[in-house]
């Protein structure tokens, strides 16, 4: 065993935080924090570490923490394939399918604090019954909580003289695409620590999705924003008003509560603000929401399946005319302040509900709405979550003296999501120079974060800073395959492996015809054969697989773009030899295929090496500073994520993850390192 090199070690994981980009903010100077980690730390003068595959956030989250590849540790994507239906997946966000142990298992045992925070890759529930081993969700990426406390999404609001009626309107203004789990029947603490073979002793329901067309699945950008409509009247019957006042209804949790809003003036007769009220009955509001301004942490109610809830909402009024004929305002998810399901110790959540404030809620706003909802709406929820987390974190490390944090921010990815399919032509009202403005600012938001971490540089904690994957940016029409959300039917059919069903008219059923589908693509990345005597429907026989897979492989290859002529494949594999990519195995599909460059989504079936438009790549990020590492240097090595989890092993002087298969990056160690 090698002595220790660092006594406290912190990770502090952006997910999606793209090296190139950050290489590229760094020399253009506008992110400070980040310039001093690397200036103090040992890391590849490009920032790039070697992903594993696929590039998605639950398989990549579970090898930094294992050190083993996808194939080893069994989370080979964001859903695992369901074992009775083809076209069905199972939620893979689950610690009790990781089939290796995980970093913080071994340090707790060790006798070392440790501390979890929101790492979405087989952390939740915690699967070491040590008093030295705290955890705090990791069920979902997103925000700390919103797996199991978010109970309604965000929407907006419209009042205006010109409506006649309060009505709640579902998905019926602006798009937005839950890009996160939500309202998840999540397994507590204790309820069973040991590993399971299946999903189905989680709560969590397995998912269907036919993929048919442009627009369903993660691709879609049809998802609308719900809309409360309200008319805009002259204040009456209130037990106290302003004789100018105008009055309207404010709708929250789909209609099912309703406040009553006085729009008033300010000293220069102009409205400029809505005071919120219980009802007209009410002397005092509620909470006054200032015009332009982003409130934070409003406490109201939600009601949801007949029960009522204690909740926190964030409100910004974006649009507002200074006659008070008309009123637009943006209201957040709301959040659940009293669900402690995911915090384990539960006084965790205690010790951070009373001393900084519940898990607020964070933003996905998508698509090219406006300026007003990107950067004063969806930018600022991220910042509020942003404060929120690095007060948390600062405030448990304070009071239980941690030796190892390993920990999550979802910032990145969660936003970039939202508009990247516009970086390279725009959108409807968004110029495509605009976009890339929102990246710069999204970097310095996560340069911020950072910032409020390089302290412990100071006092004696080594510092990782790591994500799993970036994303890309493509100015193509992306084919219909490589989707994680569901069966892609579109290549494959055109190719003649996939077939659905029709109905009496000859129109498309999301329903597939399995006496006539020799195979599908399903969770992004993987091939399943419908192979007789092994699947429900089976009609390939087994001695015929190989063949079949060959066919398969040959016309994928051969499959070229419409628009441009080029082949959208860039490998393809038999499962036996995915191996070399660190897939195979009983949880990868009989074919493992990526999409070439160009032609992907944003992430998830790209190779991890490959680049984007706009300087975006879907590479992690590595830089490393602190005791045990060497300062202000630069290493060749090719640092892979496997290196993570046993680099942090070798620093504390602990032993490996039993199943690790990377190695301490020795290269960058202050002190030679002897095995």
């Amino acid at each position: 065993m090698n002595q220790p090199k660092a006594s406290k070690v912190l990770v502090l994981g952006i997910d999606g935080m793209d090296p190139r980009l950050t290489r590229r903010f760094v020399d253009e100077g506008v992110m400070p924090n980040t310039k001093k980690f690397i200036e103090r730390g040992a890391q590849r003068h490009d920032l790039v570490m070697l992903g594993v595959h696929p590039t998605v956030t639950p398989s990549m989250w579970t090898t930094l923490a294992t050190g083993a590849y996808s194939m080893t540790h069994g989370i080979t994507d964001f859903y695992r394939q369901n074992k009775e239906n083809l076209d069905m997946m199972d939620y893979n966000l689950d610690s009790r399918l990781c089939q290796a142990e995980q970093i913080w298992n071994v340090l707790a045992e060790a006798g070392k604090k440790t501390l979890v925070w929101h790492w979405p890759g087989s952390s939740w529930p915690p699967t070491a019954e040590s008093p030295n081993l705290h955890v705090v969700d990791g069920s979902s990426p997103g925000g700390v909580n919103m797996s199991n406390c978010q109970l309604e999404s965000e929407y907006l609001v419209a009042a205006d003289v010109k409506y006649q009626s309060v009505t709640f309107q579902e998905k019926a203004g602006d798009e937005v695409i839950p890009c996160v789990i939500t309202d998840l029947d999540v397994a507590e603490a204790g309820s069973s620590g040991k590993k399971k073979t299946g999903i189905e002793n989680t709560g969590a329901k397995g998912i269907r999705c036919i993929i048919l067309k442009y627009g369903e699945g993660a691709g879609s950008l049809d998802y609308k924003m719900d809309i409360a409509m309200s008319p805009v009247k002259e204040a009456a019957n209130w037990a106290e008003a302003p004789s100018d006042a105008k009055e309207f209804t404010l709708l929250l949790s789909g209609g099912l509560v309703s406040r009553s809003c006085q729009i008033l003036k300010n000293a220069e007769g102009v409205y400029d603000r809505v005071a919120v009220f219980k009802s007209k009955k009410e002397r005092q509001p509620m909470y006054v929401l200032l015009n332009d301004v982003f409130t934070e942490y409003i406490p109201d109610i939600c009601i949801k399946d007949d029960k009522t809830y204690q909740v926190i909402r964030h409100m910004r009024i974006i649009n507002m005319e200074p006659d008070g004929s008309s009123v637009k305002i943006w209201v957040s998810a709301a959040m659940d302040t009293q669900n402690d399901a995911l915090w384990y110790p539960k006084t965790l959540f205690q010790d951070v509900s009373a001393q900084i404030a519940s898990p607020p809620p964070s933003s996905m706003l998508f698509a090219a709405q406006s300026r007003e909802l990107f950067w004063g709406c969806m930018l600022e929820a991220w910042n509020v979550c942003a404060r929120w987390q690095a007060d948390a974190i600062h405030l448990l490390i304070k009071k239980y003296d941690y030796d190892a944090v390993f920990s999550h921010f979802h910032n990145l990815d969660l936003q970039k999501h939202t508009f990247y399919k516009y970086l390279v032509h725009g959108a409807k009202v968004m110029q495509a120079a605009e976009f890339e403005e929102l990246i710069r600012d999204l970097y310095i938001q996560a340069d911020e974060y950072l910032g409020r971490f390089l302290h412990f540089l100071d006092e004696g904690w080594t510092v990782f800073i790591v994500s799993d994957h970036a994303l890309v940016a493509t100015g193509n029409q992306v084919p219909l395959l490589g989707d994680m959300n569901g069966v892609n039917v579109g290549v494959m059919r055109e190719l003649g492996f996939t077939q659905v069903k029709k109905d009496a008219n000859g129109s498309d059923l999301k329903e597939i015809d399995w006496e006539n589908t020799k195979a599908v693509a399903t969770r992004g990345v993987h091939i399943n054969l419908n192979v007789k005597g092994r699947d429900k429907h089976g009609i390939v026989k087994p001695e015929d697989q190989y063949e079949v897979e060959e066919e398969i492989m040959t016309a994928l290859y051969g499959y070229r773009h419409p628009e441009t002529g080029h082949r959208i494949v860039a490998l393809a594999l038999r499962n036996k030899d995915a191996v070399l990519l660190g897939l195979g195995g009983p949880e990868s599909g009989d074919i493992v295929y990526f999409t070439a460059e160009g032609y992907n989504y944003d992430h998830t079936d790209s190779l991890s090496t490959t680049y984007g438009a706009c300087g975006t790549s879907v590479s992690p990020i590595f830089i490393a500073a602190g005791p045990g590492l060497k300062s202000g240097f630069t290493t060749t090595r090719v640092i892979r994520e496997v290196d993570v989890a046993p680099t942090v092993a070798a620093l504390l002087g602990e032993r490996m993850p039993k199943e690790c298969e990377g190695a301490p990056v020795y290269q960058i160690l202050a002190e030679e390192y002897r095995v």
